[in-house]
Formats: C-alpha cells, sequence, structure tokens
C-alpha cells in the first residue's frame, strides 16, 4: 500500500473528511486555510482563503455545494465548494470547536469554547439554500448555554453532530460525556458517560445506525444511535484521536499516538504513530499502516471502502489505496480451538502486504 502524500499544509492537520460522493477530500490545519484535493489521485484543487485562526473542523453539504468551517479566529465561515468564496460570516463569542450541516442543509450547528465570561455555547443558524446567503440572519435561531459543572469548572464541547431527520444534536465533551439536545427548544434530552477523559471525536457510519468515541483514556467505543447502547470496545496503549468504520467491512480503523509536545523526544517507532485496523466483532487488532512522523489527528474513510485519508500533526495528509488482498481478504469465523490459529493466518497475510507504507 503505497500512499500520495499531500502537502498542502505547513501546520498540524486538524480535519480531513471526504463528501457524500467520496470524489473530494476536504482537510483542515492550524495554519487557519482549508484545502479541497482530488480523491482519486491527490490532485489539488484549491484553498477556503479567511480564516485568522486555527481551523478546528469542517462540514460539506449533500450535494457538495457548500463548505462549512469553524475556527480559532472565533467565526464560522459559509464557503461556495466550486469558487471558494466565503459566503457568510458568522461572529461567535468564543473559539468555534465544531460544525455541522443538518439534514437537507437548511441549517447547521456549531460548538464554541468558553472565553473570558462566556460559557460555552451550542449555536443553530438557519442558511436555507434558496436564500441570499446576504439575507441571513448573524444571530443564531437557537443558544444553548453550557454552564459550568457543580464543581466550578468549565465544560468544553468537542464535537457535534445532527440525529437522523434531525431529531436530535449530538455533542461530546472533554469530561467524557455524551448529551443529547432538542434542536427546537434546547432542552437536554440525554446524557451517558462513554469515557473516563476527553472525547477527541466521534464518527458516525454513512446510515447514522453506528458511531464510534475516540478517546483520551486509550479507547475507541462503538455505540448503537438509536438506544446509545454501549457495543464494543477497542483498547490501545495510546491516545485515541479518530476512529472510522469502514462502510464495506466489519473493519475499524483507529489513529492516535503519543501526546504531540512529547513527540519531539522520541523515535516514529517509539511514538507509535501508525493507524491501527480492528475488527469491528471481534475487537482484536489485526494490522497496522505505518508513515507518519507525528501523532494521527484525524481520518477518513471513502465512502466505496478503497481508500482512506490521514492527516497528522507533522503536517501531512497521507492518501492511502488498499491493495487488492486486502479488499478480497475475507474475515475467518473464530471456531473453538481452532479460531486463533485461523486469524493468525489471516494477520500474517494482511500485515505482509500493508505495513509497509513507504
Amino acid at each position: 500500500m503505497r500512499p500520495i502524500l499531500l502537502k498542502g499544509h505547513e501546520r498540524s492537520i486538524t480535519c480531513v473528511k471526504y463528501n457524500h460522493d467520496g470524489d473530494l477530500l476536504f482537510t483542515a490545519s492550524k495554519d487557519s486555510i482549508p484545502s479541497v484535493w482530488r480523491a482519486h489521485n491527490g490532485e489539488w484543487l484549491g484553498t477556503f482563503n479567511g480564516h485568522k485562526g486555527t481551523v478546528w473542523d469542517l462540514d460539506c453539504d449533500r450535494f457538495t455545494t457548500r463548505l462549512l468551517t469553524a475556527s480559532a479566529d472565533a467565526t464560522a465561515r459559509l464557503w461556495d465548494c466550486e469558487t471558494g468564496v466565503c459566503l457568510k460570516e458568522f461572529t461567535h463569542r468564543g473559539p468555534v470547536r465544531g460544525i455541522a450541516f443538518a439534514d437537507g442543509s437548511h441549517m447547521f450547528a456549531s460548538i464554541s469554547d468558553p472565553f473570558v465570561d462566556y460559557n460555552a455555547i451550542i449555536s443553530v443558524y438557519d442558511i436555507p439554500p434558496d436564500m441570499d446567503p446576504e439575507d441571513f440572519s448573524d444571530t443564531p435561531r437557537l443558544e444553548i448555554d453550557l454552564p459550568k459543572s457543580a464543581d466550578g469548572k468549565q465544560i468544553k464541547p468537542t464535537t457535534v453532530h445532527w440525529l437522523n431527520l434531525n431529531e436530535a444534536l449530538f455533542v461530546t465533551f472533554d469530561n467524557g460525556t455524551i448529551r443529547l439536545y432538542d434542536p427546537v427548544t434546547g432542552e437536554e434530552l440525554e446524557e451517558i458517560i462513554a469515557h473516563e477523559k476527553k472525547i477527541n471525536r466521534v464518527r458516525f457510519n454513512l446510515e447514522k445506525t453506528l458511531f464510534i468515541t475516540s478517546s483520551a483514556d486509550f479507547t475507541s467505543k462503538l455505540y448503537d444511535v438509536v438506544d446509545l447502547k454501549h457495543l464494543k470496545t477497542y483498547k490501545t496503549d495510546r491516545p485515541v484521536n479518530d476512529a472510522v468504520i469502514s462502510e464495506t467491512k466489519d473493519h475499524i480503523l483507529l489513529g492516535g499516538g503519543q501526546e504531540a509536545m512529547s513527540v519531539t523526544t522520541t523515535s516514529g517507532k517509539v511514538g507509535k504513530f501508525e493507524t491501527r485496523f480492528f475488527h469491528l466483532i471481534y475487537e482484536d487488532e489485526f494490522g497496522t499502516v505505518k508513515g507518519h512522523f507525528g501523532p494521527i489527528n484525524a481520518l477518513a474513510i471513502s465512502p466505496n471502502g478503497r481508500s482512506y485519508a490521514s492527516g497528522a500533526e507533522d503536517g501531512y495528509v497521507r492518501l492511502h489505496f488498499f491493495d487488492k488482498s486486502y479488499l478480497d481478504m475475507k474475515d475467518p469465523v473464530p471456531e473453538v480451538g481452532e479460531g486463533d490459529d485461523e486469524f493468525d493466518d489471516g494477520d500474517e497475510e494482511y500485515n505482509g502486504s500493508d505495513s509497509e507504507s513507504d
């Protein structure tokens, strides 16, 4: 598996996402300039210029006509995907940490960090596709204030998503909790404690029936969206910064590594900056793909399951295309007394073709 190295950013990568069709790849980094690439060959198509701080998150609508970005300069921006022109700037009270289009792309939700005397806030804005962007309201339709916890600590949201049919806002926090909010009234609907430490990111499958969390407590967990039931846990020996669910196989991809502040004191091998492959059902790790020289901050897998992209602290995005041996690989079903031997055979075959990425 020889990757294509995408060299378009000057600082650490914060987010990588495919569009719904899987033909474009959007990337964001701490250099404040999001970029867009062709997913099949890594061709650089252009940038979205205007932010003055780290771009933490981005989201593309269903038909790749508009792009949303969330930045540490306390603004969220709406862009035209084709021209790269900024259509509208939405000013927040603090750094904007996450952003997401609602189903139908008629509105979006954003989360902003606490700043000075302001608490963290979840905001919902109306942006109808058939309306002139200049006529969009500068004030959100809904604001959900997130007050300090009982012990006086500020609560910081880390990611925001919409559930199917915009039934609820799905928000994760740095204390390991997940909350659901009513997008009309702002009422808190449900809360679960998913992790012991910060939830770095959450990814859904295409149908939004499953989601997987990535946490600083060295684990990644699979949940059912309908009842928020915990299904599986994938354990590692390092913080997990991102994880994705394969759309074509029962596989999970995990990315992470040691803390960024300690990167310069260790080699790439010791820092464990590889993408790790786990079986979704059996929770077993069966392969790794190396290549980055810093912790992997973001992962994305194409909708057709034939490639994936990883972005790391080293400022590079690596676009990997799976070998035929991986695409044709069949996952063995463990049997009593024989399961371990059969699974090991599959491990060797996959590791032999994919673990050498350079």
